[in-house]
């Protein structure tokens, strides 16, 4: 998308066909299963099926044009890959115009991604902290269960990482003094403290330019796109077989 494009209601516009804009819709939802660089646009797209127009019709043909030039670009898993459990949690506060609710997103990475997630918090967030707050409870829910199915397999992970890039969120999960000033906050979400308080988990600070769930946030630059769709090991596996058979021969 582009970094200066916001997805509104677009009431001034033309209504376009809604039943092929919801075919296109749904084609790119099963689509972001592979592809998770195209979720945060694909998913907000997909809140304007009930009444699209054409602005809408436009930036959903833009994504088919990206991906006919991308069309080798997946998921790679390397062999050599190390388990270690890490967790990326981020926010775009009031992101929606229509009803200023901020979205939550989140990616584990188990040596390579294996689970990401972009929804819109069901409440509105009254600050940027308590929309982190809220995207790093729900971030720890997940962690939970993948830890779970981890013990199946007699992988024991201990102290996950989860990463985020608000350093008030972090000092609201340690500081038990600010609990009166943040009662605004539901309750649901401050299980997170009694984890952190166990040492299960390790909420740690990570600087902006290295938070990779950044791409499910907000449009994003060219180069800032490319270089999180590379670090999340979405490349081109043309690209990477040649790496591979030139190693071989090597």
């Amino acid at each position: 998308m582009s970094t200066n494009c916001y997805m509104d209601a677009d009431l001034a516009r033309i209504v376009v066909d809604q039943t092929k804009f919801r075919e296109l819709v749904g084609f790119l939802l099963y689509l972001t299963t592979t592809r998770p660089d195209i979720m945060f646009a694909v998913f907000l797209c997909a809140r304007f099926q009930s009444n699209s127009k054409e602005s809408h019709f436009k930036a959903v043909k833009r994504f088919l044009k990206y991906l006919k030039g991308t069309t080798s670009v997946g998921l790679w898993y390397p062999s050599h890959s190390s388990i270690n459990l890490v967790r990326y949690s981020d926010f775009d506060f009031a992101e929606c115009k229509l009803d200023r609710n901020s979205t939550s997103d989140t990616c584990h990475l188990l040596g390579a991604i294996i689970s990401w997630h972009s929804k819109k918090q069901a409440c509105v967030a009254l600050s940027t902290t308590e929309a982190e707050y809220i995207a790093a409870g729900s971030c720890w829910v997940q962690i939970l269960w993948i830890k779970q199915q981890l013990e199946n397999f007699r992988l024991m992970v201990n102290k996950v990482p989860l990463l985020c890039d608000n350093t008030s969120a972090i000092n609201l999960t340690k500081n038990q003094i600010k609990y009166s000033r943040t009662k605004h906050i539901e309750i649901r979400h401050h299980f997170i403290r009694d984890h952190v308080s166990n040492e299960d988990c390790e909420i740690q600070f990570i600087e902006i330019d290295k938070q990779l769930a950044y791409i499910f946030t907000k449009p994003l630059p060219r180069e800032r796109f490319f270089f999180l769709r590379n670090e999340l090991g979405i490349l081109d596996s043309l690209f990477c077989l040649c790496c591979a058979n030139l190693c071989v021969s090597f």
